[in-house]
């Protein structure tokens, strides 16, 4: 073991970066060469297919299936010439990552040869086993029929040889199966909500859309050294390992001179992802030492959400060819930071307004407040379903340890837009004054522009407004967006319905008060309920620190979901509130919500299961012999000591040989002992039948065993010869060079 992993080592030390050679052209010529995009449907297909197909994507237009015969037609001319010999419908289900099974498209031609066939009912359906899929109990091993069904408005891709096709994934009675079924029916339900409320101040507006834009933060580590670590192998995390003398304190790694082997890296990665249509922005090194981020320009939330589970799927690729292995694990490395996934989400109108942007006339302004104030009022009315739509049992070790946003959801807003909300609410009832045919005018100065800094950051706000959009910062960088896109937009969508509905409500009463008057009834019933909802979200708005204890005192009392474990933070999604906010908006079912509980509670039991039989192998088979062949060392020494020096002496000089002797023993005792005590805990809660309370029982019995066993390991990787510790360490680990 001492010779493995010095030697590893040694070869992660000398590796040099691959030459990457980036295609001829310029990125704005190769992007999406490798998708079906606009450009390859008005070249592959029938002009009037090519405009239904746009309907469908742009208008939401019901797709016609005679017509899917003509689609597949053109995408198999475009594939086959792309040298793609198979397809695969490409889905998302529960376990956080996608899933695939490659066809080819050849078929008996009926004369003893083969053809290649591609036709729309391949294109449109395929029957996949929903009984091998995580399901929550929906689907039995004898009731294994499920559908995946395509979906035309994220663009088919070429992945190798194969075609890839975006689709979602239903159970055979009709219950969404993965993630994109319900974001499609939460963006849905959103555009609809948001384009009533528009017309109160746009009647051309058509259509409003979800957008995000993602920050995937991850860590890379030498393939031979993440091989040489058991725990990275299995959990994505070290269960073991004590700080590096040196790690991120300095600061110098944040923004710093991206090292060689990791910028061939980003090259190949960056070249691959704009092929495939991923509109890669940013890269930079982030705070921890073997940090880095990639952020993409701003898309469609549906197909954001796609191209972010493509790029996690092609990153791990790529970083195997040059050497490395992707580590997005929240929390691969403990003593430094851990990795997110911001969440930039705004909406936008059909005519290009962004819709939390300030804007240019008092009108805009209202606006604006008023998509301000109701996006505020869905996070405060389900701030707790939020915090469960981000949390897992990886992204708990990240939340909240001065490092992301606490486990508590609030909203930053800044100085100028909470003098904004302040003063709509407090200002006097005739603050609002129609002159002629000016439009609306308000007695507070017009916004200035601010449409990029009109605040300050706050990292440590979960829910942060920045600009233009709110950054929701809590999500996960292994997470699968949809989670936090479906109740974010679900909570929205919701605050937009009843807003709308109590402004019909009170226009009729305005319209009596202002009669023969110049004042607009439906601008004073906006304002009206604006009022009452800037009054009711207010606890929702803090600018303060979010780290502090004082907060987390005050948040309680604001009557804020502050609860800590992770299984039981899980239950946010069966409140009477959540069902009736998603059964409303038909985004899922209460079946499906409870299915899917299921599978979060069921999830978190094995990641901590994992973790716990793990770390008890490293334990027994790894650490406690090499700290107790160490201590046989030192023995022997203490016994040649004796037999060399005179007994006063020799006691002097094995004082410290001695001190380690029993250090040693007390350590691996309490490790043999902790070991034992964890075994006896998982025994008892793998008995809990109901998986609710068993993930509670993992939580609160289990997984403290792993941070009482890890601090003696850690103690003793302090004092075992560095020649015999079998791990590599995390100043091995941590620096790329």
């Amino acid at each position: 073991m001492e010779a493995l992993r010095f030697q590893v080592v040694g070869e992660a030390f000398k590796k040099k970066p691959l030459d990457v050679k980036a295609p001829s052209e310029r990125p704005c010529e190769y992007f999406g060469k490798k998708v079906f995009n606009r450009e390859k449907m008005y070249k592959y297909l029938p002009k009037d297919v090519y405009e239904k197909m746009v309907d469908v994507i742009d208008n939401g237009a019901r797709l016609d299936r005679t017509v899917a015969d003509a689609v597949a037609a053109g995408i198999k001319q475009w594939a086959t010439e792309n040298g793609v010999t198979h397809y695969t419908h490409w889905f998302q289900p529960l376990t956080e990552g996608t899933a695939e099974k490659h066809d080819s498209f050849i078929e008996h031609d009926g004369k003893g040869g083969m053809v290649e066939e591609f036709s729309g009912k391949l294109l449109v359906q395929q029957e996949p086993d929903a009984s091998s899929f995580p399901s929550g109990g929906i689907r039995s091993t004898f009731e294994a029929r499920g559908y995946s069904a395509w979906d035309p408005t994220s663009p088919v891709f070429i992945i190798d040889d194969t075609l890839c096709i975006p689709t979602v994934f239903i159970s055979y009675s009709g219950e969404a199966l993965d993630y994109k079924a319900p974001l499609l029916r939460a963006l849905h339900a959103v555009n609809v909500a948001a384009t009533d409320v528009c017309h109160y101040f746009d009647p051309a507006v058509k259509k409003v859309t979800s957008n995000l834009g993602w920050e995937q933060e991850y860590f890379l580590v030498d393939e031979g050294l993440y091989a040489a670590r058991p725990d990275l192998l299995l959990t994505g995390r070290t269960l073991m390992g004590h700080d590096s003398a040196k790690n991120q304190q300095m600061d110098d790694h944040y923004f710093g001179s991206i090292p060689e082997r990791v910028a061939a890296f980003m090259r190949d990665l960056e070249i691959q992802a704009l092929e495939l249509g991923v509109p890669c922005k940013t890269r930079h090194n982030e705070v921890a030492p073997n940090q880095f981020e990639l952020a993409p320009i701003f898309e469609e939330t549906n197909l954001a959400v796609d191209h972010n589970m493509l790029l996690m799927s092609v990153m791990k690729r790529v970083a195997r060819k040059h050497g490395f292995r992707v580590l997005l694990h929240e929390k691969p490395f403990a003593g430094i930071n851990g990795s997110g996934k911001h969440n930039n989400w705004s909406l936008s109108t059909d005519n290009g307004v962004l819709l939390h942007a300030p804007g240019k006339t008092p009108e805009a302004n209202l606006r604006f407040a008023t998509f301000i104030v109701e996006t505020l009022m869905g996070v405060y009315k389900h701030n707790g379903l939020l915090k469960a739509s981000i949390m897992s049992a990886t992204n708990a070790h990240r939340l909240g340890a001065n490092e992301a946003p606490p486990a508590i959801v609030s909203s930053f807003l800044g100085k100028q837009v909470s003098e904004l909300l302040d003063h709509i609410e407090t200002a006097d009832k005739d603050f609002l004054a129609m002159a002629g045919k000016q439009g609306l005018k308000m007695d507070i100065p017009e916004i200035p522009e601010l449409l990029i800094d009109n605040t300050d950051r706050n990292r440590t706000s979960p829910f942060a407004f920045t600009g233009n959009r709110f950054e929701f910062r809590a999500v996960g960088s292994e997470a699968n967006c949809a989670s936090a896109m479906i109740a974010l937009n679900s909570a929205v969508a919701e605050a937009l319905v009843d807003f709308k509905k109590r402004v019909d409500a009170r226009i009729p009463e305005f319209e009596k008060k202002l009669a023969g008057t110049e004042h607009s009834a439906k601008f004073h019933a906006i304002i009206d309920v604006l009022r009452e909802d800037i009054k009711t979200c207010k606890p929702i708005r803090f600018d303060g620190n979010g780290y502090s204890d004082e907060w987390v005192i005050e948040a309680e009392k604001r009557g804020l979901d502050v609860e800590k474990s992770c299984p039981k933070i899980f239950e946010r999604y069966l409140d009477d509130a959540s069902v009736k906010m998603f059964e409303s908006l038909g985004v899922m079912t209460k079946k499906e919500l409870e299915a899917r509980n299921e599978v979060k509670w069921e999830t978190y039991t094995k990641k901590i299961q994992i973790e716990a039989r793990v770390l008890g192998d490293l334990s027994m088979n790894h650490i406690i012999p090499v700290a107790t062949s160490y201590q046989s060392q030192l023995l022997k020494n203490v016994e040649n000591m004796v037999a060399v020096f005179p007994v006063d002496k020799a006691e002097k000089l094995n004082a410290r040989n001695l001190k380690i002797i029993e250090e040693i023993a007390e350590r691996t005792s309490a490790i043999e002992k902790g070991v034992e005590e964890l075994v006896n805990a998982r025994k008892l809660a793998n008995k809990i039948e109901d998986e609710h309370e068993k993930a509670i029982a993992y939580h609160d019995k289990v997984e403290p065993k792993l941070d009482e066993i890890r601090y003696q390991i850690d103690k003793l990787e302090l004092i075992v010869d560095d020649a015999l510790w079998p791990l590599p360490k995390y100043r091995e680990l941590l620096f790329i060079r």
